[in-house]
């Protein structure tokens, strides 16, 4: 098979983030995640990018449960706006950031969006401080965006919460390709690497299937059969 090339790939890509969304309520939900867009952008947050959303959403549309998700990032109003466009109607999405501005942005952009308050709850504290509260075995989805220090003691923290069938994605945690270069012995990079030997030594504990993909930094799903 030939390998894909740069510029395809980006052609790809531009193409992924062209395409209107479509469904139920679109309008209003294209104007949020422009607002959530400008907002990340602004602010310098890392947001997913059209093919990552789309993937969120298709993963918290899988399955047949009113199993809510999780959203440990500071850029919760794309990520979560994705998020919300899968799930089901009545299920809520957590949203987790220290910073109180972060989550208000998200909040307003929900709201633009369409999405009734209930549909989601803002913890404003850090995930680690926070994730062992949430109830085990009831979600389909967590999302974490962390600084590669975080990585081993999120993945900890967000097995449990997953129901079965249900995918941990974790964000940029292939350093944009820099964790495969032998040469580099920096902190963040040790991180990530021992995060992702955590990461197979999970599947291998608990049958977990482990997906990683050249998708914003690089993207590791950790689904629990």
């Amino acid at each position: 098979m030939d390998t894909v090339t740069e510029s395809a790939f980006v052609s790809m890509n531009d193409y992924i983030a062209s395409r209107p969304v479509a469904g139920h309520g679109a309008e209003t939900f294209s104007a949020g995640l422009s607002v959530a867009r400008t907002e990340a952008e602004e602010n310098n947050l890392p947001g997913p990018t059209a093919a990552a959303g789309s993937l969120l959403a298709t993963l918290a549309a899988a399955g047949t449960s009113s199993h809510g998700a999780v959203a440990v990032t500071p850029a919760a109003g794309v990520v979560g706006l994705h998020i919300l466009r899968g799930l089901p109607e009545k299920a809520t999405v957590t949203c987790i950031d220290p910073e109180a501005t972060h989550q208000a942005s998200a909040k307003e952009a929900f709201r633009i969006a369409g999405f009734a308050p209930s549909r989601a709850r803002f913890l404003t504290a850090r995930p680690l401080d926070v994730m062992s509260r949430l109830a085990p075995a009831s979600y389909r989805l967590v999302f974490a965006d962390v600084d590669p220090a975080e990585l081993s003691a999120v993945v900890g923290a967000a097995w449990p919460l997953l129901a079965p069938g249900a995918t941990l994605v974790l964000a940029g945690s292939l350093l944009d390709g820099t964790i495969a270069d032998s040469t580099r012995r920096d902190r963040a990079t040790e991180a990530a690497r021992a995060a992702q030997e955590g990461v197979d030594k999970l599947a291998a504990d608990e049958d977990a299937v482990v997906t990683r993909l050249p998708l914003d930094g690089g993207l590791t799903l950790v689904t629990k059969r």
